[in-house]
Formats: structure tokens, C-alpha cells, sequence
């Protein structure tokens, strides 16, 4: 019988404890998956076994999400670039030298650092709901933007519903066709660690901080220009916060990029994992080695 093992390990780096699953051959091609808010790499427990009978998949839970560490945002800087530093660092710890990168929502900003900075690490990118555009920023925003504008405690706590379960909730269920393909420990253990003591405050330092990567959009696109990636965008066409129009961007500055829509949401994954999974693969099997 074949086994197809997911490794769930802990690492140091820079004082904190990252946790992040492993899985696959570690001599195949690497693929590093950046998940998004409010979730963790539980968002890809359906995708791992996927990708992993042909690749070595790594998955990290970015500082303040999930199993890794969150300090509360007194002791630790909850910026994206400090997240991106953060995952530098842990590329480096793992002696990682290529590997595409699969990018979704806060895993865009960071990776797309990464790729900054590296890149001649970058092997490929996959962009799923991951934005890169201000075309692709949708009306829900709006709360969010007056708050970068107007950093004031008002306008703070005004955001806090954000991070409350029917919030969460919202993100997982709207545009999805079929509600029963959300399994409910997704955004049950989401909500979990949303509920931690202290963090709604680094929830609402990260989403002052996101105008920064906005202010990044333009250097993105010169790199996407540059290096001319391969990239794959694999997109929830419903998603009520990053539109179609930003995926279809990327077309516009990579020559080597491909979108493909599905019939879905914000979390894709959790209603069309086998579909995105085949086409990553495919995707994947065209990259250099």
C-alpha cells in the first residue's frame, strides 16, 4: 500500500518556533506554500497529498497564525516585511536553494518579497487569490483603506469585527455555489486562534500594515516584467475581496503567465482542491528543474 506521509515539524528562527508540514521526496523539486488570513498550512491538508507523490512540499504557519509563535504585537513587529523576514530566515534554516512558490492572499505580499529578494530561488509561482494589483482590490476594502488613511483608534476598532467567527465565516462561504464542500474545522480552527488573548491586535497591526504592500505593487510588477516567471493564477472568480481583474493583470506585465478561474471563493481549495491540484501539476511539470 502506498504511503504518502505529512511530517508536522517545529523550527527556531530568529527566537521563534515555526511550525510547518513537510511532505514528499526531499530530492524532488521544492514547492513552498504561503497561506493567507485568518488561516494557517491547514488551508492546504487537502493539497499536500496532491503534490507531494511528485514534489517536496513545504508549508509553514507564518508568525502569529496557526502553531507558530505569536508574540504579542508589543514585543514582536507585525509588519509584512518583518513576516518576509521572518520566512527568509526560514528558507535559510532549511537550506532551501529553488523552489516555486504557491502564493494565497497574506502569502502574496510575503512571497513575492521573497522572490524580491531571491530571485534566482524562484522556479515558478502559482498566485491563487494572491494579489498583486490595485485592480484586483474589491469595494471590501473600502473599511480598510479609510483605516490607512485615518489610522485612528476609531477606525481601529471599527475593524474589529473583521476578525470575528461571522467574519470569518463570510470569507470561507461567500461565492460558493455549494456550502456543504466547506468543511467546518476550517474555519472552526481559524476562529480558534483568532480568539487567542492579544490577537486582534496583531490582526489589526497586519491590516494597517497591508497598505505597504500596496505602496509594493509597483515593484512587484517590475520584477514580474524582469524575470519573466512562470506563473499560474488559479482563481476563485467569486472572491468578495480580490476580483478576477486582478488575476487577469498578470498577463499584462509576465508574458509567461496563465490564469485559470474556477466557480468558487476566497479559499478555493476547499471546494475545487482536486481540479487546482491537477493544474499545478501540470503547471509544475513544465518548470525547470
Amino acid at each position: 500500500m502506498e504511503t504518502n506521509s505529512v511530517y508536522y515539524r517545529n523550527i527556531k528562527v530568529k527566537g521563534l518556533n515555526i511550525f510547518y508540514r513537510e511532505a514528499g521526496p526531499k530530492e524532488a523539486p521544492t514547492i513552498l506554500l504561503l497561506h493567507g488570513y485568518p488561516t494557517s498550512s491547514h488551508m492546504f491538508r487537502n493539497l499536500i497529498p496532491i503534490l507531494s507523490k511528485q514534489y517536496h512540499v513545504i508549508a509553514p504557519d507564518l508568525p502569529g497564525f496557526g502553531y507558530s509563535d505569536a508574540p504579542a504585537h508589543d514585543q514582536f513587529e507585525y509588519t509584512f516585511d518583518n513576516l518576509a523576514n521572518t520566512m527568509q530566515s526560514f528558507i535559510d534554516e532549511l537550506g532551501l536553494k529553488r523552489f516555486a512558490i504557491y502564493v494565497f492572499d497574506y502569502g502574496a505580499p510575503t512571497g513575492y518579497r521573497l522572490a524580491l529578494a531571491n530571485p534566482e530561488k524562484i522556479t515558478g509561482i502559482i498566485s491563487q487569490n494572491g494579489n498583486a494589483y490595485e485592480e484586483g482590490l474589491s469595494t471590501g476594502w473600502n473599511p480598510i483603506q479609510k483605516y490607512w488613511q485615518n489610522p485612528t483608534q476609531e477606525n481601529r476598532d471599527a475593524l474589529k469585527e473583521f476578525v470575528s467567527k461571522e467574519a470569518t465565516w463570510y470569507q470561507y462561504h461567500e461565492g460558493v455555489a455549494d456550502p456543504s464542500l466547506i468543511a467546518p474545522e476550517s474555519y472552526t480552527l481559524d476562529q480558534h486562534f483568532l480568539d487567542r488573548p492579544g490577537n486582534i491586535d496583531i490582526q489589526l497591526d497586519l491590516l494597517l500594515n497591508y497598505r505597504t504592500n500596496v505602496a509594493l505593487y509597483p515593484k512587484f510588477q517590475s520584477y514580474f516584467r524582469e524575470y519573466k516567471p512562470k506563473l499560474l493564477a488559479v482563481w476563485g472568480n467569486k472572491d468578495p475581496f480580490f476580483l478576477p481583474a486582478g488575476a487577469e493583470a498578470y498577463k499584462r506585465d509576465d508574458p509567461n503567465a496563465t490564469v485559470k478561474f474556477y466557480n468558487t471563493g476566497h479559499f478555493a481549495l476547499e471546494t475545487n482542491v482536486a481540479e487546482i491540484g491537477n493544474d499545478i501539476l501540470n503547471f509544475l511539470a513544465e518548470l525547470p528543474k
